[in-house]
């Protein structure tokens, strides 16, 4: 994959933008939509559809 490129303007995070659980910052599917592309780090709630191509098959 090639590489990406952060926005010249950082995101400003909403509530409804993520949640946390334990000590991670957990990003929803609303926050990759609004940041407009897939980082490829195959994220939890990808909403291009990489976590689950990328996911190991068992």
């Amino acid at each position: 994959m090639d590489q990406i490129s952060p926005p010249a303007t950082p995101l400003t995070l909403s509530p409804e933008d993520y949640y946390v659980e334990g000590q991670n910052l957990v990003f929803n599917a609303a926050y990759h939509l609004k940041r407009g592309f897939c980082c490829g780090s195959r994220c939890r709630h990808c909403p291009y559809g990489v976590a689950e191509a990328a996911a190991p098959e068992d």
